[in-house]
């Protein structure tokens, strides 16, 4: 039997081999926002101090939620069977293998696709384990630890379980990842935009990158203050940095794709007539309050 490492509160929290509670983890925050259970008090108690400060930073989570439901949808009606979800997380309810099949069951037909979850962060990969053995289909979705850094790698681990076709088209998924700093050799310098380029080169034709990432770039001011305190908050205190690029610097980094219509826009405001039934809604005062830039390429050549 797989130990649970996930416990209540009113419990002793007992740390797995491998996962450093020392400072919080930007993925267990993230599962904190969205009301998850595999967080610990560390990631729970940083999580409380920066929604003191910037209180709409839990909308913005459930925003990126949003997108990845829309985005789903989308790419399944498209005929997108394999999903590669880079930088995953710890699987919350809306994971892509259930989006993809409730739209496939939906239109009459037994759910076929296929899901690769990846994260490097050790307890998202326990606990996605857990999940797809309870709630997913192994003959169809799996997850691997793999680094971003390491896209070769990545790339090798992913079709090695089988499960995914590399000469069929994928669905490149870098939902909210790229904004964490992804440091190279010298441990400095950002290679998240190479490691992509990479992918992007691996990725059959036919394949699709999609992508959301915090921007400082036209939001409103009050919004762009919370920016500054909350890159601030994550650089000094967790385990990882921010990076908050501009419009033209995310845009890049779908390289040659052909941008899928309604090209670059803020979270709400990509392909909202997507949006599924049971997903989780929330509304922004202005779309750009969401401060998540987001959009979609597809590889034609």
């Amino acid at each position: 039997m797989r130990r649970r490492w996930f416990v209540d509160d009113s419990a002793a929290e007992i740390v797995p081999p491998g996962v450093d509670v020392s400072r919080p983890s930007v993925a267990r925050v993230y599962d904190y926002y969205l009301g998850g259970s595999a967080n610990w008090a560390v990631d729970r108690e940083f999580g409380d101090r920066v929604l003191q400060s910037f209180p709409l930073l839990r909308d913005v989570a459930i925003a990126n939620r949003m997108f990845l439901n829309r985005l789903v949808r989308y790419l399944t009606k498209q005929g997108i069977r394999q999903f590669l979800d880079v930088g995953a997380g710890v699987p919350t309810a809306g994971n892509t293998h259930q989006i993809a099949d409730e739209m496939v069951a939906g239109q009459g037909r037994t759910p076929d696709t296929h899901v690769v979850y990846v994260d490097y962060e050790p307890i998202a990969v326990a606990h996605a384990e857990i999940v797809l053995e309870k709630e997913g289909d192994t003959d169809r979705h799996g997850v691997i630890k793999a680094d971003l850094r390491e896209p070769d790698d990545l790339w090798e681990r992913a079709v090695a379980t089988g499960l995914l076709n590399p000469d069929e088209p994928v669905a490149l998924l870098l939902i909210a990842v790229l904004h964490v700093h992804q440091p190279g050799a010298d441990g400095v310098t950002d290679i998240g935009p190479a490691s992509v380029a990479r992918l992007r080169e691996l990725l059959p034709v036919g394949s699709y990158l999609a992508m959301s990432h915090i921007t400082d770039e036209g939001v409103p001011p009050e919004v762009g203050a919370n920016l500054v305190e909350l890159k601030r908050m994550y650089d000094t205190s967790s385990s990882s940095n921010g990076i908050w690029r501009a419009h033209k610097d995310i845009e890049a980094m779908l390289g040659d794709f052909e941008l899928v219509e309604p090209g670059w826009a803020w979270l709400p405001e990509w392909r909202p007539e997507e949006t599924g039934p049971t997903v989780r809604s929330i509304a922004f005062p202005t779309p750009n309050h969401a401060v998540g830039w987001a959009g979609v390429g597809k590889k034609v050549r």
